[in-house]
């Protein structure tokens, strides 16, 4: 019997609910059960050929070794470009660090910078990874609430109250996982003057579904609506969501040279660097025509149209319509308290998801997973037949309450 006994950092967290989700959806299709399976975060379009071309000739010319820390010079330089021609931001070479990953790179911000309990807001509902992330790297998560009724937005009072002499992090992730809401720039602006009355507070601005974008007027972002805040600020984004590039695995920030310095400083030690030929492909993506983004965004605000409708229709449950990313986030008060057929009360909803699993089929994510109840997520980065087969289970299963 092995002796191993784990650090007391890993009995503090969690494994990712999203992540045991779609394992668990996963199983079940295995063992022959029809699953509907609407957890999975990633697109289902397949990237883009002209991006597997670029990975393919980065193959054949030999870059297939290490490279530098922060990534290579041609990825840092269309990054830069990128930034430079969607939002209007102006990075040096080295305020940019490129991971494996948006999550790598949120990560070693929070290694490289909180100790000692150091607190870290996050507004709910959150990225299920946020408290997680700060509890492993010591520091405390505060999370504040932001109801359905405030857009699932934080408030600059909501922001002002949860502030102490401790705070050193507000992540604020928009669009929203689990949510999809976003913030306007006047209201960016309006957090923005709270946060310039706390000069300790650094922000960390998750904007990896910013592409996924559903309404007429331009996406922005905090450092873009406020520029004061531009030192204190850690854009981190990626490839993953807006060019189905998941299993590539390329993500990047834009912050403060000494907290870049510091971040690339870990990942020397713990990655050296991320993949050559992924990088290769992500360059490509960043700087090329953005044709792709463009049609799969049209595509999810058809799926997503569609869903709202079908779930705000069934009594019980409903529906905000988010303003990007490719997820909704339905509340379920109105089936809390029913009975299934078998005679269970439905009184939490992850009473609720474990019904739909084990009735008809249809694997989803309860709120409490991401610190609001009662409501569940659903992805719409699947085919239309499967949102369609989805919401007519859902509707059935409701309709089978009593």
């Amino acid at each position: 019997m092995s002796t191993f006994v784990p650090a007391s950092r890993v009995s503090r967290i969690k494994v990712s609910p999203s992540t045991a989700a779609a394992a668990r959806a996963r199983e079940l299709k295995a063992a022959g059960r029809d699953i509907v399976d609407m957890t999975v975060g990633e697109p289902d379009f397949d990237t883009p050929d002209h991006v597997k071309a670029a990975a393919h000739a980065a193959i054949d010319r030999g870059e297939t070794k290490y490279t530098a820390v922060n990534g290579t010079p041609l990825l840092r330089k269309a990054i830069i470009g990128n930034f430079d021609r969607r939002l209007g931001l102006r990075y040096a070479d080295n305020e940019i660090c490129v991971g494996g990953g948006a999550k790598q790179i949120l990560f070693l911000a929070l290694m490289a910078s909180v100790e000692n309990d150091a607190e870290v807001i996050i507004p709910a509902p959150y990225w299920v990874s946020y408290p997680d992330m700060v509890i492993a790297n010591e520091g405390k998560p505060v999370i504040v609430q932001c109801p359905q009724e405030q857009g699932f937005k934080l408030t600059p009072d909501a922001l002002e109250a949860a502030i102490t002499p401790k705070t050193m992090w507000l992540i604020l992730n928009a669009p929203s996982n689990p949510t999809g809401a976003a913030y306007s720039r006047d209201e960016l602006r309006e957090i923005g003057k709270v946060l310039l009355r706390h000069p300790q507070v650094m922000i960390l601005s998750d904007d990896i579904y910013d592409q996924v974008w559903f309404k007429d007027e331009p996406m922005t972002t905090l450092v873009a609506a406020v520029p004061e805040l531009k030192e204190r600020v850690l854009l981190t984004n990626g490839v993953s969501k807006s060019y189905a590039m998941t299993g590539w695995r390329i993500g990047y920030g834009a912050g403060p040279a000494p907290l870049i310095a510091a971040i690339n400083k870990l990942q020397s030690q713990m990655s050296s660097c991320p993949s050559s030929v992924s990088q290769a492909a992500a360059a490509h993506a960043l700087a090329s025509e953005q044709g792709f983004v463009t049609d799969s965004v049209k595509i999810y605000k058809e799926r997503r149209d569609y869903a709202c409708r079908r779930l705000n229709a069934v009594p019980g449950l409903s529906c905000l319509v988010p303003d990007g990313a490719f997820y909704l986030f339905p509340n379920c008060a109105g089936v809390i308290g029913r009975r299934t057929p078998e005679g269970k009360v439905i009184e939490t909803d992850l009473d609720f998801v474990l019904y739909l699993l084990d009735g008809v089929g249809v694997a989803a994510l309860q709120g409490a997973a991401y610190g609001l109840s009662p409501y569940f997520r659903l992805s719409i980065a699947t085919s239309m037949d499967a949102i369609t087969e989805a919401c007519d289970r859902i509707e059935r299963a409701v309709g089978e309450l009593r």
